[in-house]
């Protein structure tokens, strides 16, 4: 494979959100991977079976209705999960985590690791401030869209 073909590869992979890219050409492969080959053994999952339902509750039109619990506001910028997977703290089970509440970070740091697919994504802060919250625990499944981190 040509050299340059290699070159515009690997800044197409460095300009994406691609993790890792193989391509095969006859014969010839190249695989390029973003991040190091130093990275967490997934843990297994195991899910909590699906909580029961509680039975309903009856109001009476003449009854006051119950007050329910607003959530707390989170106040500060939030960073959401860009995916469903798993959520570390940090690189590998051993080593130190990449943030910690009262950090302070820059736009572009890497914060956290999410595994989707057996692929590690690193997920960077998209604003400079101070890590006030960490809203997910290490090892933890995650949503598209859930808030990890607030920074003000």
């Amino acid at each position: 494979m040509d050299i340059r073909k290699i070159q515009k590869i690997i800044e197409l992979v460095q300009n994406s959100d691609l993790a890792e890219i193989e391509i095969k050409e006859g014969e010839e492969s190249i695989r390029i991977n973003r991040y190091s080959s130093n990275v967490p053994v997934a843990a297994p999952v195991h899910y909590a079976p699906a909580p029961v339902a509680a039975p309903a509750t009856v109001i009476n039109v003449g009854e006051a209705a119950p007050a329910i619990a607003a959530a707390p506001e989170i106040k500060g910028h939030i960073v959401k999960s860009p995916m469903v997977g798993t959520f570390y703290r940090s690189a590998s089970p051993g080593s130190k985590a990449f943030v910690e509440v009262g950090v302070s970070v820059t736009a572009g740091q890497t914060l956290c690791i999410i595994e989707a697919m057996k692929i590690l994504n690193q997920i960077e802060a998209d604003k400079s401030g101070t890590i006030t919250q960490i809203l997910v625990e290490n090892n933890e499944p995650v949503e598209y869209g859930q808030p990890l981190f607030v920074i003000e």
